[in-house]
């Protein structure tokens, strides 16, 4: 490692044009990875910008450089792929794979710009030139502060940009409650707050900011389309694009609905499953062993954690659903294996 970060640190020993993407509808650690790292390195003199494939939460509208991020989807002038044809370096931040930016993947592979993978995903495509990957972080701001930190430029964290990271480990260890939060963890945190990381701020910014009509469809959902299967220890929530349209639903609010389902008791996996139009969006979860991403990647086109994974089909909400819970059979026994939550 020692050796990758020496060259990495050559390759931006000079300013160069950067350009920062991060995952299809991004989340806290995408967005705040996304916008620390861009922080950081604008101070060491490079010419940075910021590309999301598409739009993301208004809950994150908060964190320093919001206001510069491209967004591609919306982007009807070409700046944004002018900008990835001449970059010199672009970082892919909290993905494994280049198919999870959609269009913008193509372009990013065909750049001839060096690319520099920061993530925390299984099994990552080989596409790299610099590769800061691990699955025992907690979370992709977690491997950026190590990476700043490596660098030798741990004073460049000012309270911006520590909040942004902050952001991104609260949110991907479930507010420290999920497997992957270790010492390690508390010890970049505690690191983070005294650069100026203001906890409060941030929890409150994210988790206490929802709009009316969210907690109206959370409360929705909860009564009305939240189905337990207990032979499987499954439960699941299936929302079409009607529902979707009557609570004015904005990018953002179905996050954090899948652990609703997990939190049942007895429940292993739990899976929401949203008829986004272009296709159906699937979160999965799961407690112990389960593998949520091996059983996405196997049967929904999808993957990322063992405990935490995402897919697609492009199946109707109802075809989906059915394939689905025919699936559950045949992971009975995994399912009703014994879990031991306080191992």
């Amino acid at each position: 490692m020692q050796q990758v970060i020496h060259a990495f640190k050559e390759a931006i020993s000079q300013p160069r044009r950067v350009v920062i993407t991060t995952h299809h509808k991004p989340d806290a650690d995408a967005l705040g990875s996304s916008l620390g790292l861009a922080a950081y390195l604008k101070k060491k003199g490079h010419e940075v910008s910021v590309i999301s494939p598409t739009d993301y939460p208004a809950f994150l509208a908060w964190m320093k450089g919001n206001d510069e991020v491209i967004i591609f989807s919306e982007d009807k002038t070409g700046r944004a792929a002018q900008l990835v044809a001449d970059a010199e370096l672009i970082f892919c931040l909290d993905f494994s794979v280049l198919s999870r930016i959609n269009e913008l993947g193509e372009l990013v592979r065909q750049s001839a710009a060096e690319k520099v993978l920061i993530d925390h995903h299984l099994e990552p495509e080989d596409f790299a030139t610099y590769s800061f990957w691990t699955i025992e972080a907690s979370s992709t701001a977690e491997l950026v502060f190590q990476l700043i930190v490596d660098l030798g430029d741990l004073h460049l964290i000012d309270a911006e940009l520590a909040n942004a990271l902050y952001a991104g480990i609260m949110t991907d260890t479930g507010s420290f409650k999920h497997p992957s939060t270790t010492a390690r963890t508390h010890e970049v945190v505690a690191q983070l707050i005294r650069q100026g990381a203001n906890v409060h701020k941030v929890s409150k910014l994210i988790y206490d900011n929802s709009t009316l009509e969210r907690l109206r469809f959370l409360g929705f959902a909860l009564s009305e389309k939240l189905q337990v299967l207990p032979e499987y220890n499954t439960a699941y929530i299936a929302i079409t694009a009607e529902e979707l349209a009557r609570y004015n639903s904005q990018t953002g609010d179905t996050e954090g609905l899948v652990n609703y389902a997990l939190s049942i008791q007895g429940v292993v996996m739990a899976a929401l499953i949203v008829d986004r139009t272009e296709a159906i969006k699937i979160s999965f979860r799961s407690i112990g062993d389960f593998s949520v991403n091996q059983f996405a990647r196997t049967h929904f086109q999808g993957g990322g954690h063992k405990n935490a994974a995402g897919g697609v089909s492009y199946q109707s909400l109802d075809e989906t659903v059915q394939k689905f819970v025919a699936l559950l059979p045949q992971y009975k026994e995994q399912l009703q294996a014994k879990i031991l939550i306080y191992e």
